[in-house]
């Protein structure tokens, strides 16, 4: 039986036409589009031409978004040392060694949006694994949260750092704002994302990298984008 879609999301995929846009018009008609009474997050989805069972054709990175999130990050830390002075002095909001570790493990307490850890850490943070694993908190080097300098990294995340990764069905699903930002602060926005990724390609992928890009809000109609031309800015 087909799902049936309130009044308000029909009208808002009414106003989308069935065809390719470019950045520029999509996002304003993202905005036209809405009708939820919050500011809804503006996400970009993009489907790869990778095969992601193959370890060297996941694709998986970070990047520090120009204008943010419109919403600061809750940061913990999970230092030894000056390292934990460092984590306060740039603002994270929870910081500690073993205490923290021993929270998590115990409690599953995970009130925080990301989870810094430094190297001499990380083997009481690998216990972890089974909390943190599944909300896709556990800290990682390839994402920058395993490291010692730390007051970087936490002001990287506040500033608007995310990650990007394929899923099982070679999709990257990442945040790009808020529905209630500045038009080109999301085009921008999206156009660092779409860059990142394309820059981020596996040399083990053959064939067509894009397949596809959506841009969507939370409870809006997803808007197809050209995905040729995304492509061929990201590379420029």
């Amino acid at each position: 039986m087909a799902r049936k879609i309130s009044k308000n999301l029909a009208k808002a995929r009414a106003l989308v036409e069935p065809r390719p846009y470019v950045l520029a018009d999509a996002v304003p008609l993202l905005q036209k589009a809405k009708y939820a009474k919050f500011d809804e997050t503006v996400d970009l989805t993009m489907r790869l031409g990778v095969d992601p069972r193959h370890a060297d054709q996941m694709v998986r990175g970070t990047v520090v978004l120009p204008h943010g999130l419109g919403k600061t990050k809750i940061v913990a830390v999970i230092a030894s040392g000056d390292k934990v002075r460092d984590a306060e002095a740039a603002g994270a909001e929870f910081f500690g060694g073993e205490e923290l570790v021993e929270k998590i493990q115990k409690e599953g307490w995970t009130a925080f949006d990301a989870l810094i850890a430094t190297p001499d850490m990380m083997k009481s943070v690998g216990r972890l694994g089974k909390v943190l694993g599944p909300k896709g908190l556990m800290p990682n080097p390839k994402t920058g949260t395993v490291t010692t300098n730390v007051a970087d990294a936490v002001r990287e995340i506040k500033a608007g750092k995310v990650e990007f990764r394929t899923d099982k069905t070679a999709l990257v699903h990442v945040p790009v704002g808020k529905l209630s930002f500045d038009q080109q602060k999301l085009i921008d926005n999206a156009m660092t994302v779409i860059t990142s990724v394309v820059k981020a390609k596996p040399s083990a992928a053959k064939g067509k990298y894009i397949k596809g890009v959506t841009i969507s809000s939370t409870m809006g109609p997803g808007i197809q984008l050209d995905y040729a031309a995304a492509e061929a800015a990201g590379k420029a």
